[in-house]
This record gives structure tokens, sequence and C-alpha cells, in this order.
């Protein structure tokens, strides 16, 4: 996705309108704006289905949840707003598009993690943050991973995930990677190290809580990120 490629794509979505208010989509429509949204909702691990250009209720279903991960309104309806968080602007003129190097994520398993961590903690770590991840993972994909967070790294399955060269920063704005720390700056992370997943907010991330600023902790060393293939 080089910048050719953004500008073909940001052109298809976000035409120049009247009073440049650009595009507002909709369940029911479709075109080739339809099909640039659906390919950038799919490469953010959103899934939008197939991008055939036809805005039906998978397409909806997934405008909703991005919608929703941006904090904002979550009707489906695609406006400015909506372009902007993903990261095309209106009136045609592109925006510099989140680096994501191509990583795609599981929104999936970004909600599976929320409902365990809220289920877990809430929003206070009770120290058993691989055993949350572990449990999003089994309740997405089947799978069960052992390990305290600075093991899970090594026991994630080759065929399901793989390591991704992201910054923190970069990883927290796509929903459903799995990130792990070798040492935290607690007592229990100097041991155990920490893991948790994102979700997509740029912000936040889940494990047995829902840790508020992921984004702002200190003290933390040996980062790796995964990405469910």
């Amino acid at each position: 996705m080089g910048p050719k490629t953004w500008a073909k794509l940001n052109s298809a979505a976000a035409p120049s309108a009247p009073g440049g208010s650009g595009p507002t989509l909709k369940q029911g429509q479709s075109g080739a704006p339809v099909t640039a949204l659906q390919n950038r909702l799919n490469q953010l691990g959103f899934n939008a289905g197939a991008a055939d250009g036809q805005f039906g209720p998978k397409t909806t279903a997934a405008v909703k949840a991005f919608q929703h991960s941006k904090g904002l309104v979550a009707d489906g309806v695609v406006g400015p707003k909506t372009w902007n968080q993903l990261g095309i602007k209106v009136g045609g003129t592109p925006t510099t598009p989140p680096s994501t190097g191509g990583v795609r994520g599981s929104s999936a398993l970004a909600n599976n993690a929320r409902s365990v961590a809220l289920g877990m903690g809430g929003y206070s770590s009770q120290g058993l943050c691989a055993t949350g991840v572990s449990r999003a993972i089994q309740n997405t994909y089947g799978i069960k991973v052992w390990g305290n967070g600075n093991q899970i790294d090594n026991n994630l399955p080759k065929d399901k995930f793989k390591q991704v060269n992201l910054s923190l920063a970069e990883a927290l704005k796509i929903p459903g990677l799995v990130l792990t720390w070798e040492k935290t700056s607690t007592r229990l992370g100097s041991i155990y190290g920490h893991t948790a997943i994102t979700s997509g907010d740029g912000r936040s991330s889940y494990s047995d809580f829902v840790e508020s600023n992921t984004l702002g902790a200190t003290g933390r060393s040996g980062f790796k990120v995964f990405m469910p293939i």
C-alpha cells in the first residue's frame, strides 16, 4: 500500500461533493466508495466480508464495530467523522493513513478479549493477564495457549499467529493483536511479564482487565506483537 494506491483508494472513497461534505454511505448503497470502505475495514481487522461494493448487513456490522472502537456514534452510517478515522479525508484529499504495514487484526478476538476482561477484573488488574488472553484466544479460535505473560509469545501456534514489526502506538490502532512484554515495572511483572490484546482505539488493551492507557504505561521491556493469520 504505497502513496499511489492510497491516492486511488481515497479518490474512490471520498469524491468531491457540493460544499465539500463528501459521501455519506449506508446500507443499501453500492459502488466504488463502498468497495474502498470494505477494503479499509478488512485491512483494520473489522470483517466487512468480500469487497464487492455492496453495502449489506455484514458491512453495516463492521462499520458499527469500527465506530464503537473509535468512540463514534455506532449508527452504521459512514459520514465525515468515520471517513476521517478510517484514514480518509472527505473532499477527495487523502490524509496520511495509519501506519499498519499491512498488518490485519481480528475484531472478533478484540471483542472476546473485552468480554473476558470485563468478566474477570473489570478495570482492575487481577494479576492474571495470561489467563485472560488465553481465554479470549480459546473463545475465538478454540485453542488454548499456555504460559505466563512472557511465555505466551513462544506458545502461540505458528499456524494461527505471526510476529510482526510494529511499535506499540501502531499496534494499539488495530483491534485483536496479541501484545507481550518480557518484563514490567511491577513485582509480578518483573517475573512473569505481561500480555494483552489490543482494543483498536489507539490507547487501551484487554487481558484479565481493561487497561485504559496501555500507550502510557512505563517500565515495560521486551515488547512483541503478534497478528492472527
